[in-house]
C-alpha cells in the first residue's frame, strides 16, 4: 500500500534507507525531493516515446511499450547501484504521480526480497505540500531580518549566528546567487520548483517557537522569486542593522567577489545594464577603475555611486522596525565573528 505524508516534515523524516525518483533524468532535474537519488524507470526520450504511443495509438500499446522499458531499467538500476544492499534495505520508490513507473520498479525489487514502498501521489504529492507551505497558508515562524549596506557581509554573519544556536534561513544559499546584479555564479541557478522545496524544507526543519533570522532581500534572488508567504513574513519582520566602514565593505566585497573580479569581461557585461540608472560617466569610470586593476577602488565607487543610494532610497520607502545595531570595524574572519555575538546578543535580549 502507498505511503502517504501529511507534513514537509513528516516526509523528511521518512525513515527509509533511499528515496528513489524513477522520473526521467530531465523531471528529476526540475526539481525532486530532498536526497532522492534519480533512477529512471524511463529516460527522457524513452518517456517522450511512450507519450507519443498513448496519444497516437492506445494506451495499451503505451503500456507494452513503457513495461518492457520499465523492466530494462530496473535491471540495469539494480545491477549499478544495489549489488551492495542486503536484504534488510528499505527504499522508497516515487514517480509523477505514483502511478505504474514507481509501482512496477518497486514490485521488482520487492520480487528480490527488498521492503520496498511508494509514495501516495508521487511527486505532486511533495509539491502540492509546497505549494501549501509557501503559498497557501502563513509562515508559522517569526522572522527576524539582518539588514545592512553592500558589503556589510552578511551572508557570512547569517552563518555565523548557528554558531551561537540561532536558527538561520540562507536564502542565497538556497538559490545559488548572491543577490546582487554581480552575485551569480557560473553554475547557475535552480528552477523556482527546486528552490521553493529547498525553502520549504529548510522552514520545516526549524523550530516555529524561535525565531529564524534570514538575510533581508528583494523580491528577487537572481532570477528566482522568493515565495509568497515567505515574502510576506519578511516583509513585517523587525531588523537587526549591521554597519561597517566603507574600507572594511570594499575590502570584504573583493574577497567575496574574487571569481568576478577575475574575470573582467563577465565584471565588464554585468556592469552594462546601470547605464540606463547611473549613466554613461559613472559607468565609465567604474570601466576604467576595473582595467586599471584597482578593485578596492571600484568596490568603493559601486557601493558610494549605485548600492548604497539605491538601499537608502528602499529604506525610505519601506520603513520597517530596526531592534538593534551591530557596529564593527573589520570584516575579516575575525570582525564577522565579533558581528555574529553582537546580533546573537540583540536576539536574546529581545
Amino acid at each position: 500500500m502507498p505511503i502517504a505524508f501529511d507534513t514537509i516534515a513528516a516526509l523528511l523524516g521518512h525513515g527509509y534507507d533511499t528515496v528513489i525518483d524513477v522520473r526521467s533524468p530531465a523531471e528529476y532535474a526540475e526539481d525532486h525531493i530532498p536526497g532522492a537519488v534519480n533512477m529512471a524507470a524511463l529516460s527522457n526520450e524513452e518517456r517522450a516515446r511512450v507519450g507519443t504511443v498513448y496519444k497516437q495509438v492506445s494506451a495499451f500499446e503505451a503500456k507494452k511499450i513503457g513495461a518492457a522499458l520499465v523492466a530494462r531499467n530496473a535491471a540495469t538500476a539494480i545491477e549499478t547501484h544495489m549489488q551492495d544492499r542486503d536484504g534488510s534495505w528499505r527504499p522508497l520508490v516515487y514517480c509523477w504521480r505514483g502511478g505504474q513507473r514507481s509501482g512496477s520498479f518497486a514490485t521488482i525489487l520487492r520480487q528480490i526480497g527488498w521492503r520496498a514502498e511508494t509514495l501516495e501521489g508521487g511527486y505532486q504529492s511533495f509539491r502540492r505540500l509546497v505549494v501549501r507551505a509557501l503559498y497557501d497558508t502563513a509562515l508559522p515562524h517569526r522572522l527576524v531580518l539582518l539588514d545592512g549596506n553592500t558589503g556589510t557581509a552578511k551572508t557570512a554573519i547569517l552563518n555565523a549566528l548557528s554558531e551561537h544556536g540561532v536558527q538561520i534561513v540562507d536564502l542565497e544559499r538556497l538559490a545559488n546567487h548572491r543577490g546582487s546584479l554581480l552575485g551569480g555564479f557560473s553554475d547557475g541557478q535552480p528552477s523556482q520548483k527546486a528552490f521553493e522545496s529547498r525553502v520549504a524544507c529548510a522552514f520545516a526543519a526549524l523550530d516555529p517557537a524561535r525565531p529564524v533570522v534570514v538575510e533581508a532581500e528583494s523580491s528577487k534572488i537572481g532570477r528566482l522569486i522568493i515565495p509568497p508567504k515567505i515574502w510576506e513574513a519578511m516583509c513585517a519582520a523587525p531588523r537587526v542593522n549591521i554597519e561597517a566602514p566603507l574600507k572594511a565593505r570594499a575590502e570584504y566585497l573583493v574577497r567575496a567577489y574574487a571569481d568576478v573580479i577575475m574575470d573582467p569581461a563577465r565584471l565588464t557585461a554585468r556592469l552594462q545594464p546601470i547605464r540606463q540608472h547611473r549613466g554613461h560617466e559613472v559607468v565609465d569610470r567604474w570601466q576604467a577603475l576595473l582595467t586599471s586593476g584597482d578593485h578596492l577602488g571600484l568596490a568603493s565607487a559601486l557601493m558610494v555611486d549605485h548600492y548604497d543610494p539605491a538601499y537608502a532610497k528602499s529604506r525610505a520607502v519601506h520603513e520597517a522596525e530596526v531592534i538593534g545595531t551591530a557596529r564593527v570595524a573589520a570584516l575579516d574572519d575575525a570582525g564577522v565573528r565579533v558581528a555574529a555575538s553582537n546580533v546573537a546578543a540583540i536576539l536574546r535580549s529581545r
